[in-house]
């Protein structure tokens, strides 16, 4: 199938979608925390960014093009990113630095997507991959968006790679980033397409094309109190040895820590969070967010490596919710304690099932074996037993559990394990996040007493965000 000169415009976007295409003054929609003290000047060897997130869509009628009937593709994801909402990418890990006396900023985030289709003769004609983005801001107010690049020519087929092309400029029009400490937010920020960028996307739309807009925080790292005099060292006891762990018999290694990484299945997430059911997700008992997956610790049970048996239980657990009527949650599912065995190659994963599913069944907190994998994938390395990105199979007593949503059979999220194996074994981190962006100020009258230039802007937008919402529930009615 030839590939068309490039994809069609996208389709007008349903009433119940114009809130997010409609778009504010950027100077109403930067949020700034502004917190006590003074930041640091950016010192190379101590990044001053130190965790964060970048949310984009890149262009939604690219996405709809690359997965339509044209190219007839996917999209994958890679390095940890994630989705939110089921179109827009989440970038994880920002590091970087920021001069808080000019406002430049360089911010580089962890994850990537890749985009295949128009599959020929077992070969993909549209293969594009982005990865590494990066926000540049100078100290003169431009701003831009760079990341590694991977693209294939229409014409010739061949593979170009660019590090940190410039896919897009950003407007930061009547946007100030100076003197800020604690978390820098940006919302919504426009996005148009470079020459460099052009060519990345392998022609399909010209330089100055409208790109989704793009939103990011960033944490900045709280600069060191001065160094107190350092006072005359004094004997100290030698500690005792730790206690080894994990602890080993003739046949058996008795596990204490570890990480178990699941996202459960990502359209499952993009549906709790979509557009029908206008859901979340909540996090207890020490479970935590890494972004495209879910992580429980710590590991408690055994490993033989001469039988390849494993048993090791987590704790922690996410509660997924939506489809509301009123203050009820039609879906209202938590999956909880999750526990992997294994004999040989015959691997099971077994889950805490409670709630109620979306086929309206109501479950009572029972285990369930929800999947199965191959646990001959299990490997030991650098004193960890771990396996990465291990194919899961939904069982029949899984697929009752997500109310059939998906049948037996179905692939699941893949599933990734970190189980030490001595007591200096490390757990690769999560992806950071960085801290939560500061909350909207809502009152007026608290801003209008603040001396904070951030927390006024942040009120603007807040009385935007309301005149948004009552232009879309206008138009809803008609």
């Amino acid at each position: 199938m030839p590939v068309p000169g490039r994809p069609p415009a996208p389709p007008r976007r349903p009433a119940g979608r114009l809130r997010t295409a409609l778009v504010l003054p950027l100077a109403l929609l930067l949020a700034l925390a502004w917190l006590p003290g003074r930041a640091a000047a950016a010192d190379p060897a101590d990044p001053a960014v130190s965790g964060g997130r970048l949310d984009w869509g890149i262009k939604q009628s690219f996405l709809s093009y690359v997965t339509g009937p044209v190219a007839n593709g996917k999209w994958a994801l890679t390095g940890g990113a994630a989705t939110v909402g089921g179109s827009v990418f989440r970038f994880h890990s920002a590091t970087g630095s920021y001069d808080p006396a000019t406002g430049a900023l360089s911010a580089a985030f962890q994850g990537g997507v890749r985009f295949t289709g128009h599959r020929e003769n077992g070969t993909d004609a549209l293969d594009l991959a982005v990865s590494r983005l990066t926000v540049r801001a100078t100290a003169n107010g431009s701003a831009a968006l760079y990341a590694d690049v991977s693209s294939k020519s229409r014409e010739s087929g061949r593979t170009t790679s660019t590090g940190q092309a410039r896919l897009a400029d950003l407007s930061l029009s009547g946007v100030s980033l100076k003197h800020a400490t604690g978390t820098i937010t940006l919302s919504n920020a426009p996005a148009t397409l470079t020459s460099a960028g052009a060519s990345a996307f392998g022609g399909f739309y010209t330089a100055g094309t409208a790109l989704d807009p793009l939103t990011f925080s960033v944490t900045l790292k709280t600069p060191a109190a001065a160094p107190s005099p350092t006072p005359t060292p004094t004997p100290t006891p030698t500690p005792a040895a730790p206690t080894p762990a994990p602890t080993a018999t003739a046949t058996t290694l008795t596990l204490d820590r570890g990480a178990f990484d699941w996202g459960v299945r990502r359209t499952f997430r993009d549906y709790v969070t979509g557009s029908i059911a206008r859901g979340s997700w909540q996090l207890a008992d020490g479970a935590a967010d890494g972004g495209a997956f879910f992580r429980w610790t710590p590991a408690r049970g055994t490993w033989a490596p001469t039988t390849r048996t494993l048993d090791a239980a987590f704790t922690g657990s996410v509660r997924f919710t939506g489809l509301h009527e009123g203050d009820t949650p039609g879906l209202d599912l938590t999956l909880a304690n999750p526990r992997l065995t294994a004999t040989g190659a015959a691997g099971h994963l077994t889950v805490d099932v409670s709630g109620r599913t979306p086929d309206g069944a109501t479950r009572t907190p029972a285990p369930v074996e929800i999947a199965t994998f191959d646990a001959s994938a299990l490997t030991t390395g650098n004193d960890l037993l771990t396996a990465t990105d291990l194919p899961l199979t939904l069982t029949p007593a899984g697929a009752s559990a997500f109310g059939h949503l998906y049948p037996a059979g179905t692939e699941m999220d893949p599933l990734t394990v970190n189980l030490p194996l001595t007591p200096t074994a490390t757990v690769p981190p999560l992806p950071d996040l960085g801290a939560s962006p500061p909350p909207v100020v809502t009152t007026p009258t608290a801003a209008a007493t603040s001396s904070s230039p951030a927390l006024l802007i942040a009120a603007a937008a807040a009385a935007a965000a309301v005149t948004t919402t009552v232009v879309v529930r206008r138009r809803r009615k008609h």
